[in-house]
């Protein structure tokens, strides 16, 4: 079984507003709106993944060392197993447009996300974005996302 190791990037604007793109030729859910995002290629960080991937799909500069971890969510589903990484960004150089395996750009509102958007994509941003939740994860099916609690740091003494 392969494994999948994917950053987005979460670009917000001043609204809070979510950059999506709608993926075009992609292999994974073509013709859907989605988070600019890959697979980690060996050697790479995750954040340098995430901004690789934001320009090549959207057209932006991000730099890697700005880019804020909201959270991970480990999934296994319909024989796909896999680990996302989920990267905020503020401040990015250059205009969003759609480039590579992209055929337009918009912005949306984290809980008003279009109907044809990625079936995991509204629960991600509602517990990483919205909720502060850092780890996940997604065993059985598409409407069960849940967050793994982690361990307190200075237990009693």
């Amino acid at each position: 079984m392969t494994f999948h190791l994917v950053a987005w990037a979460v670009l917000l604007d001043g609204q809070g507003r979510v950059l999506l793109g709608r993926r075009s030729g992609a292999s994974y859910a073509d013709g859907l709106w989605g988070l600019p995002g890959g697979h980690v290629e060996a050697g790479e960080t995750l954040a340098g993944a995430a901004a690789r991937e934001a320009a090549e799909e959207v057209g932006v500069t991000l730099d890697p060392a700005a880019l804020a971890c909201l959270g991970v969510a480990r999934y296994d589903l319909d024989g796909s197993q896999g680990l996302d990484v989920f990267f905020e960004a503020r401040i990015w150089v250059g205009t969003p447009r759609p480039l590579d395996k992209t055929s337009e750009v918009a912005w949306f509102a984290p809980d008003a996300l279009p109907e044809d958007a990625l079936p995991w994509l509204g629960a991600a941003l509602d517990l990483h974005l919205r909720g502060g939740v850092r780890l996940a994860e997604q065993v059985d099916g598409m409407a069960r996302v849940q967050a793994l609690p982690l361990a307190v740091v200075g237990g009693p003494d």
